[in-house]
């Protein structure tokens, strides 16, 4: 293998549906394959015409990967300095309509040839592994990162029956992490090289706690944001008015990305903020609800079609509020810091990593909320410092993930387990030996049930996925889908 690191970024979302897990890991890729020291690879779900009718906005769809991958890298070229030099790649996927999500089709570790199979990163590791079932990741990939993206525990528990479900799934993500997400553990021989032990990265303390984690957010904003940031400052100093609108929030316009507590909010204490006018922009199910829910308030809160927060149209809001504690890091929380806005959050883990700007200012009751929200509608907007600007950027973002993971460790200096006579071995070495035998009876639990179609069905995964259907094979080139016995290759 080459001395050179090759990042395999795996995904379950892709532009152009405008989701976290579709923007962020494409960021990630273009800024860690930036100073060129690292080849990295981005992994994308490529669906079916019939299933990007059902997810991509605008009726944006593509006749062909080539096709797809032109328009991801048209996007991201608009919106950074640089030519990214990272590859793109596909891996089969279907659009599971009770899930609200996008599911991997077959063994999708296939996507990345052996010989360079170095590091994976599984943006939302439990989500891609529910329904694994093929290669152990830990076997083929030396290093395997996972970063926790979602609460789906917050959601899920706003479901019928959801706490029964939340707990269930609190088991099943901690469990598929634990199997397929990497524990680098230290050889018998003396070394002082220290190897890395955590592997999953949760953005905040508002996820699931999982084995093996740390809390660190390793994203950052857009830099057309930190521009728009700059031209803010610019203008406050010169002595001109740079915000002439008040309040906004926009957001997927569903009941739990915070509309609910918003509009609750508004309603009980909407004889302390007459006057008080909010836009809200946002798409989604719920939608004719929300206006609806709108239309009975005193207060002038309208209702807008969802836009691109780049939109110059958000450029001159002073106040950006934010009322959902269902976020693990809230990507346009960021957006509206980095324009340098004043912004009102929940106190809340989600907000822990926005606490340190100035321009946060967070609500512990709906008294709270009421007067930090008239004090920011009358004040300017703290300066936003050069150190707090480049907090926010993806620079910045990417130093923090390689320092979570421990990326920066040479390959040469990351030893692997020696195959030594189990009597030989000390007692530690044997204690280790028994975790990793039970690890491997757990994987191999999990492969049995993922490879059973009723199994699968019965815990939500869309039916036939188990390997890609012919008109997938199609679309990306693959080998015509074969029946095959289930054949588990465990390696210490």
């Amino acid at each position: 293998m080459s001395t050179r690191r090759h990042l395999a970024v795996f995904t379950t979302a892709s532009l152009p549906w405008m989701t976290g897990t579709a923007i962020n890991p494409l960021f990630r890729a273009a800024y860690l394959a930036k100073d060129g020291d690292r080849e990295v690879t981005l992994v994308i779900p490529w669906l079916s015409l019939r299933d990007q009718e059902l997810v991509y906005p605008n009726k944006i769809v593509f006749g062909s990967p080539l096709e797809h991958e032109a328009y991801v890298r048209r996007w991201i070229e608009e919106r950074i300095s640089f030519r990214p030099s990272f590859s793109i790649k596909f891996y089969p996927a279907k659009f599971s309509k009770e899930l609200r999500s996008i599911l991997p089709v077959g063994d999708i570790t296939e996507c990345i040839p052996d010989e360079v199979a170095d590091v994976a990163v599984l943006e939302e590791p439990e989500h891609l592994n529910w329904y694994h079932h093929g290669r152990k990741w830990k076997n083929k990939f030396r290093r395997v990162i996972g970063v926790v993206h979602t609460n789906y525990i917050a959601y899920v528990k706003r479901e019928k029956n959801g706490q029964a479900i939340a707990c269930f799934m609190k088991y099943m993500n901690t469990w598929v992490t634990r199997i397929y997400c990497h524990k680098v553990t230290s050889t018998p021989y003396i070394t002082t090289v220290k190897i890395p032990r955590i592997m999953i990265i949760r953005l905040s303390g508002a996820t699931q706690d999982l084995p093996r984690s740390v809390v660190c957010n390793v994203h950052g904003v857009n830099p057309k944001f930190l521009e728009v940031g700059k031209l803010k400052l610019k203008q406050l100093r010169n002595g001109e008015i740079a915000f002439t609108k008040g309040a906004y929030y926009i957001g997927k316009m569903v009941w739990s990305k915070g509309y609910r507590e918003l509009l609750d909010l508004l309603s009980k204490y909407q004889s302390k903020l007459v006057g008080l006018e909010v836009d809200l922009y946002g798409s989604g199910e719920d939608s004719d609800e929300v206006r609806k829910s709108a239309e009975l308030l005193s207060l002038a809160v309208k209702v807008h079609p969802g836009r691109d927060h780049a939109d110059p149209l958000f450029h001159d809001y002073k106040v950006f509020i934010n009322p959902s504690t269902t976020d693990v890091v809230c990507t346009t929380t960021a957006e509206a810091l980095a324009m340098g806005k004043i912004v009102i959050c929940a106190n809340h883990p989600s907000n822990e990593f926005f606490k340190q700007f100035p321009n946060c200012r967070t609500y512990d009751s709906g008294e709270e909320f009421v007067q930090l929200t008239l004090d920011a509608l009358a004040e300017q907007p703290a300066p936003l410092t050069d150190m707090q600007s480049h907090d926010l950027s993806w620079e910045a973002a990417t130093e923090r993930f390689m320092e979570a993971a421990e990326l920066n460790l040479p390959i040469s200096a990351e030893p692997r387990i020696h195959q030594t006579s189990k009597a030989s071995l000390p007692a530690f070495m044997r204690t280790r030996k028994l975790k990793q035998s039970l690890e491997d009876a757990s994987v191999y639990l999990h492969q049995a049930l993922s490879g059973l179609e009723v199994t699968r069905r019965a815990f939500g995964a869309v039916p036939k996925t188990l390997q890609p259907d012919e008109q997938l094979c199609n679309d990306l080139g693959l080998a015509p889908a074969k029946k095959k016995r289930l054949k588990l290759k465990l390696m210490t």
